[in-house]
């Protein structure tokens, strides 16, 4: 079944899909691929990062996608989340990033 996640959500997802298939053996990339395009598309659907202009969205669907591939993902975004200092430099809404990475936590069944 095909994604319902614009291409800035779904290509991170799948770029972080591949290469957890090729750095470890025991991940299927086809299957790796479908999971990931599966929670990129609950996320556009669920509007949990529709509030983060363009630079933040990168940012943070990039920081997720990476997170989905970690032995603990749902640890991974809390600690993410976090981590978001209010002044952060990198974030032009901080508050409103880490609010997404709970969100999505949420979404995702974290």
């Amino acid at each position: 079944m095909p994604s319902t996640a614009r291409p800035g959500i779904l290509e991170p997802f799948l770029a972080a899909a591949d290469a957890a298939a090729s750095s470890r053996p025991d991940v299927d990339a086809e299957t790796a691929r479908e999971v990931m395009a599966e929670a990129a598309g609950l996320l556009h659907d669920s509007l949990a990062l529709d509030h983060l202009d363009e630079h933040d969205l990168a940012l943070a669907v990039t920081a997720l996608a990476t997170d989905l591939t970690t032995a603990d993902p749902g640890a991974a975004v809390r600690a993410r989340a976090a981590a978001v200092a209010d002044d952060d430099p990198d974030l032009r809404d901080p508050a409103g990033v880490r609010g997404a990475y709970l969100v999505a936590a949420q979404v995702l069944g974290l």
